[in-house]
């Protein structure tokens, strides 16, 4: 049964957590649409590393918008996100990025709507890429995002794999109960906070749930090495959060992605670029080998494949 308006707002009040680096045009976007859905949030949180590169005008006309900076040295994935859910007493609190555009008013209200079943502990929105200016891309995001919402329990681990932990917080909207009765986000984390707090919510009984008419645009234009220094970090936060992440591996996943989107690509007449989706799979996955041997490798080599010097940086201090 769907829910009016009315009682989705009874829900409980929502709060937006946003952390952002040299914010720009995508970011004001964002806080405008914030401005009109049809279900109000309270107070918008910004995080933002790094005070020189903010020149946002746009935070300045709205009183419920609250801006802290810190340095590049104290951002940390996970760590950031928790500074700004502590700012917030709301019943649920709303995590993006400052480059996804809500699709339409009605993004928090979708985000919302399934807490109305006490089990759910999160919500995630689909994103959406640009057919015209990238249709790989689109097509890649068509996989991971489908048009049907799930809801994603212990049960569906055998069924799911490792993609019943899957969620992002691009966009994504938690409990605040369940997200403090698990501890919030990891610490120092290099990557992949999101689906290590899914991974936490599912093992103690919660739902998360992918709400599919939840929709923003968000997508990046990623060259190949770039893809293969993200992948090489994703495997590494799942190698170092071990449990289910580590143990399940994603490999299947990616095979599973190039078959579905190549008879994509054949359908829609784009068979030039097949070869670019085989050759950007290709660096998908040699990041991904390497970054779930990480812990194998010499340190000057992983320096190189990581996005996140700095984190690594801690690392071996830490070792020594």
């Amino acid at each position: 049964m769907e829910l009016t308006l009315d009682e989705i707002s009874a829900l409980g009040s929502v709060d937006v957590v946003i952390p952002t680096y040299k914010p720009g045009i995508k970011f004001t976007k964002l806080i405008d649409h914030l401005h009109r859905q049809t279900v109000a949030v309270r107070h918008i949180y910004v995080i933002n590393t790094e005070e020189e590169y903010y020149n946002v005008s746009a935070t300045d006309k709205y009183d419920d918008v609250v801006v802290t900076h810190i340095t590049k040295a104290e951002f940390d994935h996970g760590g950031t996100r928790n500074m700004g859910a502590k700012m917030s007493d709301a019943d649920f609190v709303l995590f993006m990025t400052d480059d996804a555009i809500p699709k339409n008013p009605h993004l928090v209200a979708e985000l919302l709507s399934p807490f109305a079943n006490d089990n759910v502990a999160a919500s995630f929105a689909r994103q959406l890429g640009d057919k015209k200016a990238d249709y790989l891309e689109y097509s890649i995001r068509c996989f991971n995002y489908p048009n049907e919402s799930r809801l994603k329990t212990k049960e569906d681990i055998d069924e799911l794999g490792i993609k019943t932990f899957f969620c992002s917080n691009v966009c994504a909207m938690y409990r605040k109960s369940a997200y403090e009765e698990v501890g919030g986000f990891i610490r120092e984390a290099i990557f992949n906070e999101d689906m290590q707090m899914a991974m936490s919510l599912i093992k103690a009984g919660y739902g998360v749930y992918y709400a599919a008419d939840a929709k923003v645009i968000h997508w990046h234009k990623y060259s190949f090495m770039t893809q293969l220094h993200r992948n090489f970090d994703v495997a590494v936060s799942q190698a170092m959060m071990g449990g289910y992440l580590k143990d399940i591996k994603s490999e299947g996943e990616g095979k599973k992605m190039v078959k579905t989107v190549i008879k994509q690509l054949f359908k829609s007449g784009r068979i030039h670029l097949v070869p670019k989706l085989v050759v950007q799979s290709g660096f998908k996955y040699i990041g991904y080998y390497l970054g779930r041997r990480y812990d194998k490798l010499p340190k000057w080599m992983v320096m190189k494949l990581t996005m996140n010097p700095s984190f690594f940086k801690k690392y071996y201090e830490t070792k020594a």
